[in-house]
């Protein structure tokens, strides 16, 4: 784990975007998280800092950021307000030391403090390290996208996660 003194969290800004781009792009050459296969500019990624996205980044003095996660808006369609959809993403050299447990810690913190009802998110089946970070944070798998996506052109599933983070009613238990 890193040193809690050493990873720091906080709301990204614009200063952060070639960071979160870098950070990005290395998770979509591995191949294990996202099914997005082409690298993103900070121009591009510049684009996610709007009203209503919420972004969060860990840093370290000697590093800046090396990991991120950020939500948006699920849908437009109003019967969905509340309800983001997220993505945590960290440096390879920081996957495994608590780096994404404590910018996705951030970022719950920031949408239940911003009054969303849910956060939810698409998982690989075989990506058991985030799928156990989801769970230690009150996560619930909740179904299956079978077939759901392409890439590198085999379809792939994924588990549905969620996380409601309003008070929770005797029917949601």
């Amino acid at each position: 784990m890193i040193d809690a003194t050493e990873l720091r969290t906080r709301a990204a800004t614009l200063a952060d975007v070639a960071a979160i781009a870098a950070i990005y792009n290395e998770g979509i050459a591995d191949r294990l998280a996202t099914f997005e296969t082409e690298p993103r500019t900070a121009g591009r990624m510049a684009t996610w800092f709007k009203p209503g996205h919420l972004i969060a980044v860990g840093e370290t003095d000697a590093v800046g950021p090396v990991a991120f996660a950020a939500s948006f808006p699920y849908s437009a369609r109003p019967c969905y307000a509340g309800i983001d959809e997220f993505s945590v993403y960290v440096a390879r050299e920081y996957r495994g030391r608590g780096a994404g447990r404590a910018v996705l810690t951030a970022l719950i913190e920031a949408a239940t403090a911003a009054g969303l009802h849910k956060l939810t998110s698409r998982v690989f089946p075989e990506n058991a390290a985030s799928r156990a970070v989801l769970k230690g944070l009150g996560f619930a798998e909740t179904g299956i996208n079978r077939r759901h996506g392409q890439l590198g052109g085999v379809w792939r599933d994924c588990v549905i996660v969620e996380r409601l983070l309003d008070t929770i009613t005797a029917e949601d238990q």
